[in-house]
């Protein structure tokens, strides 16, 4: 199992990128082929110690830019490196993708070449968050800012399998984003959403609020792009701002430093949760395909981490998993039809 890096993606491409592979490959023992200006990865490459190791490189002589729009990479930009790592995976020579580089180009360039599963109108990027309890998941993150009642319905469908096959929940337990708990709250679209999944044979609990993100009360939160992009962002900064108070405080007197001190190692074990390097980066579900999608900012450790994720995605066949939820749900996602028969085989689907 070989997986794709987008190494010219992302703020500080290709350092870290390149790093992040060679971490990958040295301590998990991860096949990696790094997708970018041969050049330029190779000089890095040649910075460490690969010769025994699986890294390849597939030359691109082009990139995307932060600020390159889909439409015009999908209409002139045909030899990026993230559109050669997505067509290595289309064509089987990689199981997956990870790019840390401009997250719409990457989404488009992937909707169009690995195509979307059926019963699905828009892919979403499923984060993980830490909790009290384990781990939450936010459906979508970012991928689509305006979103009908339908689209959060399929973004649950896909939340509760993630949580299931890769997470290991057992009825992962859902709920809508909304400004408070009560019936009366929230807007048209959560309302509406509301009804759609209160009509369903998921474990759905109702209204969740901001604060459930870490709480540990839900397993999957189903909100808009827009929301779900604003509470990452949040969560992300979340730690950096505990650190700093931290520190600060510890710089105060010399009781203050000394607690510090004798509280370093759960201060570590707190780093390790909150940190989103930890969690590599997000799987854009919904697509034919396996492809994560990593921070702009993420250093090597969330490169590494996210090559192991979308290992981890191939290994579980998460997208037949997928296929099958799809499948019995049909008779939800395009009223009309008819319930799928449960006891058939589930459609096998191409990593």
């Amino acid at each position: 199992m070989k997986i794709a890096v987008d190494a010219m993606g992302g703020d500080f491409a290709p350092q870290t990128t390149v790093e992040g592979a060679f971490w990958a490959s040295k301590e998990h023992n991860m096949k990696v082929v790094l997708v970018g200006d041969e050049d330029q990865v190779s000089k890095e490459l040649s910075k460490y110690p690969t010769s025994k190791l699986p890294i390849y490189i597939h030359h691109a002589p082009h990139v995307v830019a932060m600020h390159d729009s889909p439409s015009v990479v999908l209409r002139r930009m045909k030899e990026t490196s993230i559109k050669v790592a997505l067509d290595l995976a289309k064509g089987g020579e990689v199981s997956g993708v990870v790019s840390a580089g401009n997250s719409g180009a990457a989404m488009a360039l992937a909707m169009y070449i690995f195509k979307k599963l059926e019963g699905v109108d828009r892919p979403a990027i499923a984060t993980i968050h830490p909790s009290t309890k384990g781990s939450t998941v936010l459906i979508d993150s970012g991928g689509n800012v305006d979103c009908k009642p339908i689209h959060l319905l399929q973004f649950a469908i896909m939340g509760d399998a993630y949580a299931r096959y890769i997470l290991g929940k057992d009825q992962p337990r859902i709920g809508v984003l909304s400004n408070g708990e009560e019936e009366g709250k929230g807007n048209d679209l959560t309302r509406e959403a509301h009804e759609l999944l209160s009509n369903t044979d998921m474990n759905y609990i109702g209204y969740v609020e901001g604060r459930d993100l870490n709480s540990g009360e839900v397993d999957v939160i189903v909100c808009d792009g827009f929301v779900g992009n604003v509470a990452l962002k949040i969560s992300e900064g979340l730690w950096e701002t505990i650190h700093a108070i931290l520190k600060g405080e510890a710089k105060d007197n010399i009781r203050a430093r000394v607690a510090y001190f004798l509280m370093k190692r759960a201060i570590r074990r707190l780093e390790k949760r909150l940190d989103y390097s930890e969690y590599g980066g997000a799987p854009l579900l919904g697509i034919n395909g396996n492809c994560v999608i990593c921070h702009g900012a993420s250093n090597a450790k969330a490169i590494m981490n996210a090559i192991l994720l979308a290992s981890n995605l191939a290994k579980s066949r998460l997208n037949e998993h997928l296929t099958r939820e799809l499948e019995e749900k049909q008779h939800l996602l395009r009223p009309g039809q008819k319930k799928q028969d449960k006891t058939k085989e589930p459609v096998g689907v191409v990593q």
